[in-house]
């Protein structure tokens, strides 16, 4: 993934920017060299045709995407319409990944996390590192350093 091939991203939406949505957006830009084009648009809410229109704009949203960001919360809000962006996305093969409920007052439903490939907590580099297995099957390899003052290489520090 480069900045000249980025991952096209589908965070869930009921066509509104939710808290959580816009949340999704900063933890993945706080992502150094992670690059990624935003394929979900609440703004698009087609003006007639009433829900079978809206079935279709999500649709083809979806099917722009490479993955899929499954937030909890809007399960919690609205299951049917998040229910049919699961189907959709699994119709089409596309990866999905499911983000924990924001700060872990709740638990994710069973049925998101029965669907989705992955299932992650309010975490940059957990958020990016699914999408890279999910959309593109790579995986990173990144693991943590732990710092432990008063040690280094070769034992305790004075």
């Amino acid at each position: 993934m480069s900045e000249n091939n980025p991952i096209k991203v589908f965070v869930t939406h009921a066509f509104s920017e939710s808290e959580d949505y816009l949340r999704v957006f900063e933890f993945l830009e706080s992502v150094d060299r992670f690059f990624y084009i935003n394929v979900s648009k609440p703004e698009n809410i087609p003006e007639s045709g009433g829900s079978d229109a809206m079935r279709e704009e999500l649709i083809e949203q979806i099917k722009a995407s490479e993955a899929i960001l499954v937030l909890s919360g809007l399960y919690d809000q609205d299951a049917e319409i998040v229910r049919f962006m699961m189907d959709i996305a699994s119709e089409h093969g596309k990866g999905m990944i499911a983000i924990r409920p924001f700060g872990g007052v709740s638990e994710t439903a069973p049925e998101v996390v029965q669907k989705c490939q992955e299932h992650v907590e309010w975490n940059d580099r957990e958020m990016a590192d699914a999408l890279l297995r999910q959309a593109r099957g790579e995986d990173t390899k990144r693991w943590e350093v732990l710092d432990f003052p008063g040690f280094d290489a070769d034992g305790p520090t004075d």
